[in-house]
């Protein structure tokens, strides 16, 4: 069993981010390429004290389950906005650590909140009836094993919608904000799913300034879930040590950006306290395979959706080939902002975290209700002029009077 104590490990790491169900499977290219950051070796990790100001665990009953939501939060100053971050499937809010830190170079008294989705990162799961430290640290067939049969896996797009407004309205209730700030939704990959679901419910009403969608849109996630269970049978399915899971994602290029992978990967791996494979007992947070019954569901409607909902809308992606018909012609009618990063894969926020960061911080900028100033309204003009005119007409015989 695990706790949320042991997401994090004894330099207090917690843990982060596999391959996402989405629109692109990483290209099998090895090379070592990236620059070690910080000063340290490429496989080190890093942790999350590095890139948030704290971590919540927010509980919560949920018919016969006990949850407890893991958030990493750097709270808002003054009247600067909230990027809310939702992760891909497989991943965790560790994915958008690199990318909240550039975001808050260039906006320091923004805040960031970055969480796990249930049966992800650190966000634990038990049965209501059962022990307080029976909690289900991932969707692995041993992890299930170790859970019991009674917690049944949900990762439809309703139950992760619901989550998010709920760990929003908790995360304002445990700051003792006594309004939410502004926002602005982000979400990779699945995560962009959720989102967009979340602005067109509004749930969270006029707070919702602005949501971002990450390099995924229906028509080519549709395509990719065909070829996900492919790649997922040629990942490796245990690594010796967690610098070898963090090895694979720079040398596999799933993560191009060794600074990010080093934040990332380690919460999305965990060690078996009795593996089958003594040489390798690190094993994947999150089975992919298991939530394959909602990949469907994730992604059915979210053009239509993502067009629709009120706020400003970005979709930024790793190549213009992903657009489908719905979205080309939303794009060539400027119904939404559309960015471009042929340069990244999949995971554009690791592997281009300062870039995602400016576009999101413009993104914001373009969208913020309190530096908007409106032209006045034409009734408002011409009521203005005929008051000018009016007291030209009367001052030259008020003059005279005077006279």
């Amino acid at each position: 069993m695990t706790n949320p104590d042991d997401c994090r490990d004894e330099d207090g790491s917690s843990a982060s981010s596999v391959s996402s169900t989405g629109t692109m499977v990483p290209s099998p290219t090895r090379q070592l390429f990236a620059r070690t950051g910080r000063g340290q070796s490429s496989q080190t990790s890093l942790t999350w004290a590095d890139f948030f100001a704290q971590e919540l665990f927010i509980p919560e009953e949920v018919g016969n389950l006990h949850i407890t939501h893991h958030v990493y939060l750097t709270p808002p100053t003054e009247s600067d906005p909230l990027f809310v971050m939702h992760h891909g499937a497989g991943s965790s809010g560790l994915s958008f650590a690199t990318c909240a830190e550039e975001i808050r170079k260039i906006l320091p008294k923004a805040g960031v909140l970055s969480l796990d989705a249930r049966s992800h990162g650190c966000t634990t799961m038990s049965a209501a009836d059962g022990p307080p430290d029976s909690y289900s640290p991932s969707t692995a067939a041993a992890a299930q094993a170790e859970a019991g049969p009674q917690i049944e896996l949900d990762l439809s797009l309703e139950t992760l919608s619901r989550d998010l407004v709920y760990v929003i309205r908790q995360t304002q209730a445990r700051m003792g904000w006594e309004n939410l700030p502004d926002l602005v939704l982000v979400g990779h990959s699945l995560g962009g799913a959720v989102i967009t679901d979340v602005a067109k419910k509004g749930d969270l009403g006029s707070k919702v300034l602005a949501y971002a969608v990450l390099d995924v849109v229906e028509g080519s996630a549709m395509d990719a879930l065909q070829s996900m269970e492919k790649y997922l049978s040629t990942r490796p399915t245990r690594f010796p040590s967690l610098a070898s899971g963090i090895e694979w994602h720079t040398r596999s290029r799933t993560i191009r950006n060794t600074t990010s992978a080093r934040a990332s990967v380690p919460s999305l791996l965990y060690e078996e306290s009795h593996p089958a494979d003594t040489a390798r007992p690190w094993v994947w947070r999150t089975n992919l395979s298991a939530t394959k019954p909602f990949w469907e569901n994730w992604f059915v409607g979210l053009s239509r959706k993502f067009l629709d909902a009120r706020g400003g809308k970005l979709l930024l992606l790793a190549g213009t080939d992903r657009l489908d018909k719905e979205l080309m012609i939303g794009q060539m009618q400027g119904k939404y902002q559309l960015q471009v990063f042929p340069e990244a894969g999949h995971f554009i926020q690791e592997d281009q975290p300062a870039k995602t960061a400016q576009v999101l911080v413009d993104f914001y900028r373009r969208n913020d209700r309190s530096a908007l100033v409106l032209p006045p309204k034409v009734a408002d003009i011409q009521a203005a002029a005929a008051m000018k005119k009016d007291t030209g007409a009367g001052a030259p015989a008020q003059s005279g009077h005077l006279k």
